[in-house]
């Protein structure tokens, strides 16, 4: 389905001459906006609002597109590239406004830099309900992670969060922490109970891990967070989805730009240590790519004939790149390599896109 983008001009602006910084240059990337807080044309408001400021080294505002193909991230266009460099060299961004319900950090980098510097999902933090308010522990949670935004706490204990994927791993971390010590804690209760009285039944038991997806381990399997993006391209590219060798079997789970795998022992005889050898592997590999890659995304109007050209366009200049992926969806196209390789497959598939507009669209069929 095609999100719909409220496209913001703060008028007034004149077409930009011939030498002057393109438009990549004077855009930038702006992730952690809360999503779902405010309606889409109204956050569009407060961000073009923001990024006028002169406290935010701000200035005029060509363009503001909300949303996007991805959840709390939006683009910002200024009219002169010296306003982007000065809005770059801010440390910290707080989104503020008397709409807003309180302050959310913002990380704002360059268009096409670094682009795996947002990602989001839903968490569910319902089974920590019997031993937490819900509400102190996403203040808990906020206070040590501050590199993360949080949606408000649902009714039923999901609540939606973005930011980098390093942030998106330490929160996984503190959870599991969390998960274990009060494991610990119910099973040291359950045996003091038993103790006790055989008839009595443990009120709580160790439900913590078998009502959160997210932290969830079955026994004797290993689990491995990844990027989405990263998980294909590993997948796809390098081929690492392979773990028979080392006597492992995976199964993955992937929601947006989350993937869990899984690892699991071929058989009970097998080494453990092989377990924990392929985890580690998929982690350091995960790391490595995570500051090598950068993705590049086509966008899309949406036409039958757009979407012709550019994948024929992909299609035709991929044999020249063997290590870069390519991804279609409905409204765009993401192509994720080395910052060499994606620059260069740009270039080609932008020339080629090009020659195919001045064909029809029966020329471009491949025989």
């Amino acid at each position: 389905m095609t999100e719909k983008a409220f496209t913001k001009n703060s008028g007034g602006s004149q077409p930009k001459a011939a030498g002057e910084a393109s438009k990549s240059e004077r855009t930038v990337i702006v992730s952690g906006i809360p999503d779902g807080v405010l309606k889409d044309e109204v956050m569009a408001d407060i961000l073009m609002i923001h990024f006028q400021r002169a406290k935010n080294r701000g200035g005029d505002v060509e363009g503001v597109v909300y949303p996007t193909t991805t959840k709390g991230v939006a683009y910002i266009t200024f009219e002169d590239q010296k306003v982007t460099e000065k809005v770059l060299k801010k440390s910290e961004h707080q989104l503020e406004d008397k709409r807003l319900p309180r302050h959310y950090p913002l990380k704002v980098s360059l268009y096409s830099q670094d682009v795996f510097s947002c990602i989001s999902c839903v968490l569910d933090l319902s089974g920590f309900g019997d031993k937490y308010v819900l509400e102190d522990l996403v203040q808990e949670l906020q206070k040590n992670i501050t590199a993360l935004s949080f949606s408000p706490l649902q009714p039923n204990g999901q609540i939606s969060v973005q930011g980098s994927f390093p942030s998106i791993q330490s929160l996984k971390d503190n959870l599991l922490l969390k998960a274990n010590s009060l494991s610990k804690t119910d099973k040291k209760a359950k045996c003091m109970s038993s103790q006790r009285s055989n008839s009595k039944t443990q009120k709580h038991g160790v439900s913590v891990e078998s009502k959160n997806n997210f932290i969830h381990n079955a026994v004797g399997e290993k689990q491995v967070v990844l990027d989405t993006d990263v998980y294909y391209y590993m997948k796809h590219i390098l081929h690492e989805d392979s773990l028979a060798k080392k006597s492992v079997v995976s199964r993955e789970v992937t929601d947006g730009e989350i993937t869990i795998l899984y690892l699991e022992k071929v058989n009970a005889s097998s080494d453990p240590s092989k377990l924990e050898k392929a985890k580690k592997k998929i982690e350091d590999l995960s790391a490595e790519l995570h500051s090598k890659l950068q993705k590049k995304r086509f966008h899309l109007d949406g036409s039958k004939h757009e979407m012709q050209m550019y994948q024929h366009a992909c299609k035709r200049v991929q044999p020249q790149y063997s290590q870069v992926l390519v991804i279609p969806y409905e409204t765009h196209i993401d192509v994720i390599g080395s910052s060499s390789d994606i620059f260069g497959f740009a270039q080609e598939v932008k020339t080629k896109v090009k020659h195919y507009l001045q064909k029809t669209p029966q020329e471009m069929i491949v025989r």
